[in-house]
């Protein structure tokens, strides 16, 4: 949803003068005492160097108060709130003799408590200090407990003989100081052998053959976090080697210091133990060797419910595993079996287990199952348990959504969906899905305001590869194959052309781990019919405006009179949509008028684009995407994620031209069912880095590219597969589709190319509690580049081309639900190539012509 910001002229001004005023003047010391100091920053410095390490600041005790864009905005808040709102509630009970007499005879004694305690002054209060921020007074005692925990860190870094101390350094400022903690290291300690102790002779052999992987490695400098790393390594590795019962607690080390005078002093030895498995029992703690477990059943238990009977049930054998079931199995055995990575006879493993976790999850068509693992009877081979507990057969979902945007003076949406899993046994899912989307136009001079998109998709998914040849060896089930076939349409009135589109789609996922996902569509086919072509100067103004104003050179014409039509102005014609633009077009082109080159170049061009945005598209295309991040978390600031997607359409239907005549238009193209084919290549990179400053304070990077290259049976790429700039999650100081081509000025009408730069660069900062805010620059724009536009406005020429990348600047707020963010961006047209050169910085740069996007969550 977007709109203009409507704040302009005086009032503006003399609301950003009053803002201003407010800021500048509320006083930061107001609650700092007469002998206080406030805390303005904090420094780390060892051996003289600042530290800009976030784990080592991150162990200072007192912080500043927070500041937005450098302003102590929560601070001034907390100022703001009364020191003593009680006192104002009583001094109003005490304006006039007897007000508390008369308000205790209309109220109880605790309605008049109630009364004092809702009252404005203090519910005003309160709410500003819960929001504010109290001053942060330097405090000793607390920079006292920050050095003990700086020495505890460098020790742990290798510095044992490091010392620390701290200076409070007073600013000119009146009351303000900051803090230098200074940390002398004195030398490293490094590890100067190892050696170990390991108990079980099952974990020794494990152990020898996997030292090459050892954070703990001789003459290196003594971490901590390296005996950490190293304990968490070989857990991973003896749950993985059959010892499912490892216990990290078994894992300590020695670390020994030679005091020989003939031994460095700052040489180490550690000692790695591995003692045996403990085990607590009723009374007593026992010990034992660790062993390493191969499977010797893996029992499924199908339709399980909390407090069911295993032993009631049936059972079937299936590949050495044994499926348990009520009255009838309802899945096919492969499906169950395919989901567990679990086989006998093999080793344990923990990886094994956690692959069974997910794939089971992955099938939709069970809980979260649960997993058990017991030792059988001579406790030298393991039993697996399985309990799967089903989900509901169907599922119903209904949505309903209330819109509004510059095309949608109002509109209402609603969604549903039926889901049917376990269709034909084999953990396969069905989803039915409608939609619809009706409302008023916000365009009025229309015959009709009302709209409406309708359409209905039906989805089948397979949890394995379909294909005609195994796939198991090249993506195993681990990867969570599925396989997506779907068909869907839509059908829209009253919207631009009032599009009809047909889909259908033969697709493929799988993800190698947690951080790659990988999609493949085989086969993508997609029919776009245009109901209403001729409506296209009543959608693309511009376009029609342009035509118009050419044509008003030649309206004095004889033969051209019948194409126009009066106006309000007597003296003005205006063309006739569609016949005169279509008669006057066909006039100019055919050379049945008389016209200037110029004119007739910008005719051509117009008739060109009108021609390729009315046409139906028939697209049968394959693609490929790859999508990589290493996110750790959802609260993980520090990440990169980049996507790369190849597409080609058309391949398939040029080579069966030929072996199968297929019919040809006036332009010689090849047609399927009286539809031109498209034929491109298409090939998309986009990467997004975040970095995480500090404090919540976190810097994001995106950068996009795209181009599509129509050849062969097309010449130009479909609207469908084209580009466009401008929107919520794009260049913000556009709405969407009116950036571009390149330097043209085509603002009113829905622009589109094959080639699209953009790069986003974002500050994001807390405000005051779930509230944030940010600061954006966002870069790019769209051009056309080896298709049958010519325009050289439009095209993108070379490294001259790059001068029409346009800039976009402004500012956001954002609400976090926790769940999703909601967000309104400001976005000013900093640098605007639709200008003439000499016009194109700062020309709109202000709140009048600001642009406001609403969207949810953040856009990159």
């Amino acid at each position: 949803m977007n709109s203009s910001f409507p704040l302009k002229g005086r009032g503006a001004k003399i609301g950003i003068f009053l803002l201003i005023a407010w800021l500048s003047s509320c006083n930061t010391l107001k609650r700092v005492g007469e002998n206080e100091l406030l805390l303005t920053k904090n420094a780390i410095y060892t051996d003289g160097e600042r530290v800009l390490d976030e784990d080592a600041r991150s162990l200072i005790v007192q912080e500043p108060n927070t500041r937005v864009l450098g302003y102590p905005l929560r601070l001034n808040l907390y100022n703001l709130a009364k020191k003593d709102p009680d006192s104002t509630f009583q001094a109003w009970l005490n304006r006039k003799p007897g007000r508390e007499e008369r308000l205790a005879k209309l109220l109880s004694n605790k309605q008049v408590d109630a009364l004092g305690e809702s009252f404005l002054v203090k519910g005003y209060s309160e709410w500003l200090k819960k929001i504010g921020e109290a001053p942060v007074i330097i405090d000793t005692s607390r920079s006292r407990k920050t050095l003990q925990r700086l020495k505890t860190y460098y020790d742990s870094k290798g510095y044992f003989n490091n010392s620390t101390t701290f200076e409070i350094k007073e600013e000119k400022r009146k009351q303000r100081a900051g803090i230098d903690y200074l940390i002398s290291l004195g030398k490293p300690y490094f590890i100067d052998s190892l050696t170990y102790s390991i108990a079980s002779p099952a974990i020794d052999s494990i152990y020898r053959k996997n030292t090459a992987r050892s954070f703990i490695l001789e003459g290196k400098q003594f971490d901590f976090a390296d005996f950490n790393s190293e304990r968490q390594r070989l857990t991973e590795l003896f749950r993985n080697s059959g010892v499912y019962n490892f216990q990290e607690s078994s894992i300590t080390y020695n670390i020994l210091r030679d005091t020989a005078e003939t031994r460095d002093d700052q040489q180490m030895t550690v000692e790695l133990n591995i003692e045996n498995l403990r085990k607590r029992g009723d009374s007593a703690i026992t010990t034992s060797e660790y062993k390493v477990f191969s499977f010797d059943r893996i029992n499924v238990f199908a339709d399980y419910e909390f407090g069911d009977d295993p032993g009631s049930m049936q059972s079937t054998e299936y590949r050495n595993y044994t499926i348990y079931f009520k009255d009838k199995l309802r899945y096919k055995p492969k499906a169950l079996t395919d989901a567990i990575f679990f086989k006998k006879d093999s080793l344990y493993r923990d990886l094994d287990r956690l692959r069974t976790y997910r794939q089971i999850t992955n099938l939709n068509t069970f809980k979260y199952p649960n997993i058990q693992i017991l030792e059988d009877s001579t406790q030298s081979k393991l039993i697996s348990n399985i309990f799967l507990t089903a989900r509901s057969k169907y599922s119903l979902g209904l949505n309903l959504d209330v819109t509004h945007s510059n095309i949608q003076r109002l509109g209402i949406g609603f969604s549903t969906s039926l889901i049917t899993r376990n269709v034909f046994g084999g953990a396969e899912t069905l989803s039915l899905s409608a939609r619809g989307t009706f409302g008023l136009l916000s365009d009025t001079s229309l015959p009709e305001d009302f709209f409406s998109e309708v359409g209905a998709d039906i989805n089948l998914t397979f949890p394995r590869i379909w294909f005609p040849l195994p796939t198991e060896k090249v993506i195993p089930y681990y990867m969570l194959p599925q396989t997506r076939i779907s068909a869907g349409t839509s059908f829209q009135k009253n919207i631009g052309l009032d599009k009809q589109t047909l889909n259908s789609i033969l697709g493929y996922t799988w993800t190698p781990d947690l951080f790659r996902k990988n999609t493949l569509e085989l086969l993508n086919i997609l029919y776009v019919r245009n109901v209403n072509p001729d409506r296209f100067f009543n959608v693309y103004g511009s376009s029609f405006r342009q035509l118009d104003n050419i044509a008003n050179n030649y309206e004095d014409d004889p033969a051209l009179a019948d194409f126009f039509e009066p106006t309000d102005d007597p003296d003005d014609l205006r063309l006739i949509i569609p016949e005169g633009t279509t008669g006057f077009t066909e006039a100019v082109i055919d050379g049945m008028v008389n016209t200037t080159r110029e004119d007739f170049i910008d005719v051509s061009r117009i008739e060109e684009r009108r021609d390729r945005l009315t046409e139906n598209n028939l697209i049968f295309s394959s693609n490929y995407t790859f999508t990589k991040n290493n996110k750790s978390g959802i609260n993980d600031n520090s990440f990169y994620q980049f996507r790369l997607k190849l597409e080609s359409a058309g391949n398939l239907l040029s080579g069966l031209s030929y072996l199968v005549p297929f019919n040809q238009n006036d332009n010689d193209n090849l047609l399927v069912f009286g539809v031109p084919y498209s034929q491109y290549i298409k090939t998309e990179f986009d990467f997004i880095k975040h970095w995480d400053l500090s404090r919540s304070n976190v810097l994001a990077f995106r950068s996009f590219v795209g181009i599509a290259v129509p050849y062969g049976n097309s010449e130009s790429v479909p609207f469908v597969s084209s580009y466009f700039a401008g929107g919520s999650n794009d260049n913000r100081a556009w709405f969407p589709y009116s950036l571009g081509p390149g330097r043209s000025s085509d603002i009113n009408d829905f622009n589109e190319a094959n080639l699209k730069l953009s790069f986003n660069l974002e500050y994001r900062f807390p405000v005051v509690g779930n509230f944030k805010g940010a600061l954006f620059a966002d870069a790019g724009n769209i051009w056309n580049v080896w298709d049958n536009v010519d325009d050289p406005n439009k095209t993108f020429n070379g490294f001259d081309s790059l001068a029409d990348i346009a800039l976009g600047t402004g500012l956001g707020l954002r609400y976090d639900f926790t769940y999703f963010v909601f967000r309104v961006d400001a976005g000013f047209k900093t640098y605007n190539p639709a200008e003439a050169p000499s016009k194109r910085w700062f020309r709109e740069y202000n709140f009048g012509n600001a642009v406001i996007q609403i969207g949810i969550n953040y856009p990159f």
